[in-house]
């Protein structure tokens, strides 16, 4: 059931709930927090008379004290209607506002919760429409008086009325004076031409004076400008070469201290593996060394050459010998023949053999001269 307070003070608003301050926020949160306003809160679900125990399949029976009672039932009823009553006579009981006085008429004032904008001009439309022009008024004729009285008539020539001497003066003295006038305009006018033209010179001079020195100052202002950009250009570049040299002796230092240990060991090591060697040396290695193989080996060729040149001629000449000697014994002499010849033809074979000696002994010498020919060639 739920109870409106009455408001303590007539206002322009209403509200449902007292109003109060709002609570400020605490920095850890209480144990068990309370709700002035509410219910009380359980800081265990265990002791809520809310949670129903045990499983959560089986049918749950309320007990007889949990079913609502029917005589219960009809007490709040009738105590929430008596409270509605109660609550409608107070209203028509609450003093009103007086009538208002004549003239005057009251303003209803929003009490709703939410506010809705009020306008002192009202919204409007407007609407035209279009009609036939009117045709206009015709002119009033001229009211014209009736002649009354008698007309009368008179006849004056032209010299009777006329005197020269008398009536020239007005206009004399109108042309005398506008001529004067006229003369004293145009003296102004030249006095006020000569002293503006005057000024203007004085002017112009000045202006040009002026123009002069606005030149010069800014012909100043820009040798200022560029000699300050100058310098802060020249100061940069002393800034950037004063941090760069910094900046080489920094790395410079840490270089020296970090290398300290290693360029020895570095030094070392490429020395053990043979970066670092004689020139002499080197050159002795790289230079004459594989020249003086190249030549060995290419005098070596030419001797091997020589020799096998030299036994193929030996291997030729012992061919021919061998050729000779067949074509002198004849071919079908045996082995064994020497020895079974007889004391008679010794001397005859003794011959023989001197002259096939002295044969392969001519031979033996042109194959020699042909050979050494042959060596010098080679």
């Amino acid at each position: 059931m739920t109870t409106v307070l009455p408001p303590k003070q007539e206002g322009t608003y209403t509200f449902a709930s007292q109003p109060r301050a709002v609570p400020q926020r605490k920095k850890y949160r209480e144990t068990v927090p309370q709700n002035p306003d509410g219910p009380i809160q359980y800081g265990n679900i265990m002791y809520d008379r809310r949670v129903v125990r045990g499983n959560t399949y089986a049918q749950h029976t309320l007990p007889a004290t949990a079913q609502p009672d029917p005589i219960e039932i009809q007490r709040q009823q009738e105590n929430r209607r008596r409270a509605i009553a109660r609550k409608r006579a107070k209203d028509q009981l609450r003093p009103r506002s007086p009538d208002p006085v004549e003239g005057r008429k009251h303003i209803d004032v929003q009490t709703e919760l939410y506010l809705e904008e009020l306008s002192d001009r009202v919204e409007e439309a407007d609407q035209e429409c279009q009609t036939d022009a009117f045709l206009d008024r015709p002119p009033s004729p001229l009211f014209i008086p009736a002649k009354t009285g008698m007309d009368v008539a008179t006849q004056i020539y032209e010299g009777d009325l006329f005197d020269f001497d008398v009536e020239v003066k007005p206009i004399l003295e109108v042309l005398v004076g506008k001529t004067v006038e006229q003369s004293l305009l145009e003296v102004m006018e030249e006095e006020e031409l000569a002293n503006l033209r005057q000024q203007q010179r004085a002017f112009e001079e000045l202006r040009n004076a002026e123009l002069v020195e606005q030149q010069r100052l800014e012909e100043q202002e820009r040798r200022h400008r560029e000699e300050k950009e100058r310098r802060m250009k020249q100061q940069r570049e002393i800034l950037r070469k004063e941090k760069e040299t910094a900046e080489k002796i920094a790395a410079r230092a840490f270089a020296q201290s970090y290398l300290a240990d290693l360029v020895p060991s570095v030094f070392g090591t490429l020395s053990d593996n043979g970066y670092f060697f004689d020139p002499v040396e080197r050159d002795v290695e790289q230079g004459f060394l594989p020249w003086l193989m190249d030549q060995v080996t290419y005098e070596l060729d030419r001797s091997e050459l020589g020799r096998l040149a030299l036994d193929g001629l030996l291997r030729e000449v012992v061919s021919k010998r061998i050729d000779v000697y067949d074509a002198l014994t004849g071919g079908n002499a045996e082995p064994g023949d020497a020895e079974g010849r007889t004391p008679s033809t010794q001397p005859h074979s003794a011959a023989k053999e001197g002259e096939e000696n002295s044969a392969m002994m001519a031979e033996k010498t042109e194959d020699e001269a042909a050979m050494s020919t042959v060596v010098r060639e080679l």
